[in-house]
């Protein structure tokens, strides 16, 4: 089973760019679906962006043609470029991972996940 370690978070102001990363320890990560998930106070985790074993890609509505998701097996490592960012886009996030071959946005399909790391976007 695989272990995940996020970084990458910081403050950023309205319309700037981070780029988080999550770096996987265990074995076959190339075999596993993965997500980045958010978490703002107050309110409930939810899907970012998914990548199946496939490399099929979905993204929640509110982060299209500004997230980017995508995954390195060599590094075991996920990766999450963000632009244009948005006080709205401030939360927790935190990567997943997944046994099955399918992009999933709910938490409830991911068994493993990573301790988060922090964005906040200020105007």
């Amino acid at each position: 089973q695989v272990q995940l370690v996020e970084s990458g978070g910081g403050s950023v102001q309205v319309g700037g760019s981070l780029k988080l990363s999550c770096v996987a320890s265990g074995y076959a990560f190339s075999m596993y679906s993965v997500g980045w998930f958010r978490q703002a106070p107050g309110k409930e985790r939810e899907g970012v962006a998914s990548m199946s074993r496939s490399r099929d890609i979905g993204y929640t509505d509110s982060v299209k043609g500004r997230f980017t998701i995508s995954r390195d097996n060599a590094k075991k490592s996920l990766f999450l470029e963000m632009d244009s960012l948005k006080p709205e886009d401030t939360a927790m996030y935190y990567c997943a991972a997944k046994v099955s071959n399918e992009v999933a946005l709910s938490r409830y399909e991911y068994a493993i996940w990573g301790q988060g790391t922090q964005v906040t976007v200020s105007s």
